[in-house]
């Protein structure tokens, strides 16, 4: 069974997203715990927490369909100690706060080079980071997001992903989150059967789908290969029709979020009818 929901807002408090998930006839979810764009944030109340699970229960929202996302502020590979010591906390702050709500995954992009340090001494820096977090917190799973490679992002190539799964002490507690606006324009061509058969394939070989847990579905308003990342809404942009029917009849993708993050929040609804429209 195919979950296909919204990156949803929590404005007002977390206990709102279950409701504006509702409202688009989402099967699934994502959402900020925290304001995404500020580094400190009021703790969760008693009432938020509360909420937030009854919300929850009454739309029949369990955890393994819930996707936080961590803040665009954290970069935990940033080659300046004292700011990823900053990144860092903010990411354990962000953990912690899922795991109050119940929930189970924090999706995060895996963090940038700046232009500083090379490749792999910034994945090493990840590595050492993610550690130190999932070490101070109980069981959540972090998920790694592929990236675009815009601006010296790490995570534009399977490579990477597998290289900070292989680091990880706790492989139980790591995961992917595969973004397709990001696989397309990082140069993964997913746009016909042939080369999603083959970009699939190889993220088995590389990473796994035992590592999979969720998927963003993005178009794309960037050419293949242009490691820019500009979302557009499913059908509107340069990816085509045929991906989006090959993922919805993809047993490999049942049973994780499928989330849109896509432009134009007024016709998620729709877009969300329309992908399960694919479905044979």
């Amino acid at each position: 069974m195919k979950y296909v929901g919204a990156h949803v807002s929590s404005s007002g408090g977390v206990e709102n997203s279950p409701l504006n998930a509702n409202q688009i006839e989402a099967k699934a979810f994502a959402l900020f715990v925290k304001n995404q764009r500020q580094w400190i944030a009021p703790p969760l109340t008693d009432k938020n927490i509360v909420e937030f699970k009854n919300n929850c229960e009454i739309f029949g929202y369990k955890k393994e369909y819930i996707l936080p996302h961590d803040s665009y502020l954290i970069n935990l590979g940033n080659p300046d100690e004292e700011k990823r010591k900053k990144s860092l906390s903010a990411f354990i702050d962000e953990i912690k706060r899922c795991e109050q709500l119940g929930l189970l995954y924090l999706n995060f992009h895996p963090g940038s080079h700046l232009g500083l340090v090379s490749e792999y001494e910034c994945i090493e820096l990840i590595i050492d980071s993610l550690n130190k977090a999932i070490s101070e917190t109980e069981y959540l799973i972090t998920v790694i997001e592929n990236t675009a490679g815009q601006g010296g992002a790490i995570g534009y190539k399977f490579e990477h992903l597998s290289q900070i799964i292989n680091g990880i002490d706790d492989k139980n507690r790591i995961g992917v989150c595969l973004d397709t606006c990001h696989t397309y324009t990082s140069g993964y061509d997913i746009t016909s059967k042939e080369s999603y058969e083959k970009t699939f394939n190889l993220f088995e070989s590389v990473v796994g789908f035992k590592y999979l847990k969720a998927l963003h579905l993005n178009d794309s308003k960037k050419e293949l290969a242009s490691k820019v990342d500009r979302h557009d809404s499913i059908g509107k942009g340069l990816m085509g029709y045929e991906v989006w029917k090959l993922i919805m009849n993809d047993k490999r993708f049942d049973d994780i979020p499928l989330i849109l993050e896509t432009i134009d929040e007024t016709i998620w609804k729709e877009e969300i009818k329309f992908l399960y429209s694919l479905e044979n």
